[in-house]
């Protein structure tokens, strides 16, 4: 293949850490982030908040602006589904399972939803391998708590990267600043994970370049101010984001099914818009792979990363991969690097077009995400 795919760093630090560190300093134990030992902890997670968006628009976010900011990797594909399920295990997307948005569920020849398509036949205590950082604070005895959204409170999501952790529903960022307040004043050792999905939504609907994006920046940065304000003393705080993002305009929009070479002998196409998941006919051979994979470089590898499976597991975006995980990971992988995205005109529905601001892919954009270390954190 032509496309020279980025490779993993080793050593850097990435959202892996965050989480699993937070619960070490818990226990006093020694720490890959040289986190201090602390009576309970809080990870703040704004869903959309990448490095380069926080710097760019500094000046609406003053308090957060002002703290030394660490830049961390989150993992491939830049999306919720994986990122977060990193962020709550420790582990890497090609172990815990959730390698992309939409994935393939090969018993089933069909494709799954990762945050809204678990049913019956996709168990998430199943789907999603790894035991997560709140269950294994549980056998120190150390409780766990996930601020959240109301409505994720039952969610198979929730249950698949949540749980060992007493979910608390709130449904505004003031209302969750206040439970977890709640939560530390009791004075009991704890671990809270408390999540902001509000910039990532606007960001989807509007861009994160516009008034909508900021006046939800504003917010975030008004309630942690506000929050670091109360927090007890010996309470480390940590906020970081699962991915950044970059705002693509509909004139970007590649429809690949226009060329039909690009989508022969393609069963299913998963992932999202820059970050496809090309999944070919069952029985398909690494030369099948090659082949389509050569037709895609030929057609986009001016604007894109192409790469058959095994190429992108060499590189090690994935992380190891455990063999149940493999089948779930495209035969051919179409990462965006340009300002574009791909689309599939040939559904009725249509609606994923209308979204302005779009992740996925392996640029520095969506996939470096800040760290700030607050409280008795902060250095």
């Amino acid at each position: 293949m032509a496309t020279m795919l980025p490779t993993e760093k080793a050593g850097a630090r990435s959202l892996a850490d965050v989480l699993p560190n937070s619960a070490r300093a818990l226990a006093a134990e020694p720490n890959d982030l040289d986190l201090p030992p602390v009576r309970s902890a809080v990870v703040v997670v704004v869903d959309g908040l990448g490095r380069s968006q926080l710097a760019a628009r500094a000046g609406h976010a003053r308090f957060l602006a002002a703290r030394p900011r660490e830049a961390i990797t989150s993992v491939f594909p830049t999306t919720t589904a994986a990122a977060l399920t990193t962020l709550t295990t420790g582990a890497m997307p090609g172990q815990h399972g959730l390698v992309g948005y939409r994935t393939l569920d090969a018993s089933n020849d069909r494709l799954v939803n990762q945050l809204t398509g678990w049913d019956d036949a996709m168990i998430p205590e199943v789907w999603q391998r790894e035991t997560t950082v709140f269950e294994k604070a549980a056998t120190g005895g150390i409780r766990s708590f996930a601020v959240g959204p109301s409505k994720f409170r039952t969610s198979g999501f929730t249950r698949a990267v949540l749980r060992g952790a007493e979910y608390r529903g709130a449904n505004t960022i003031t209302e969750r600043f206040a439970e977890a307040s709640r939560i530390l004043a009791s004075g009991e050792p704890s671990l809270v994970y408390l999540y902001i999905p509000e910039l990532d939504k606007a960001s989807h609907s509007y861009g994160w370049e516009s008034p909508q994006w900021l006046s939800g920046l504003e917010a975030v940065d008004a309630e942690l101010q506000a929050f670091l304000k109360v927090v007890p003393p010996r309470v480390g705080v940590l906020v970081t984001a699962d991915h950044g993002s970059v705002d693509v305009p509909h004139r970007a929009h590649v429809l690949f099914d226009q060329a039909p070479e690009l989508i022969d002998g393609v069963r299913h196409v998963g992932g999202e818009p820059r970050c496809l998941h090309l999944y070919l006919e069952p029985g398909a051979t690494d030369a099948d792979r090659l082949a389509l994979a050569t037709l895609w470089e030929q057609s986009e590898g001016e604007r894109a990363w192409v790469a058959p499976r095994q190429e992108a597991i060499a590189a090690g975006l994935f992380g190891d991969v455990h063999p149940d995980v493999l089948p779930r990971i495209g035969d051919v992988l179409v990462a965006a690097r340009k300002r574009i995205v791909y689309y599939d005109s040939r559904p009725v529905d249509q609606a994923a077009r209308n979204m302005i601001g779009q992740h996925g892919s392996l640029t520095a954009d969506e996939r470096i995400v800040p760290l700030v270390r607050l409280g008795a954190f902060e250095l």
